[in-house]
């Protein structure tokens, strides 16, 4: 059986409670943003797919970073 304090080791609850607690309160924090704007930005973020081009840049971005850091590599 693998030691579960080795370095490869899945992360628990804890760590994914933690990134779920994150995760909404960015949401969160970008529904209060949004409402904040003046009508016409609104307009902008609701009516446009500036969302999908946010989510396809944000994930494109994230996969770049996977594939340029390799197996093994020490994680930051």
């Amino acid at each position: 059986m693998a030691d579960p304090q080795a370095p490869g080791r899945q992360p628990g609850w804890r760590e994914v409670v933690l990134v779920a607690v994150v995760v909404v309160a960015v949401v969160l924090g970008a529904a209060m943003a949004t409402s904040l704007l003046p009508t016409s930005a609104q307009e902008i973020v609701f009516h446009t797919p500036l969302t999908i081009l946010v989510l396809i840049v944000g994930t494109a971005w994230l996969l770049w970073r996977i594939a340029r850091r390799g197996p093994g590599a020490p994680q930051p």
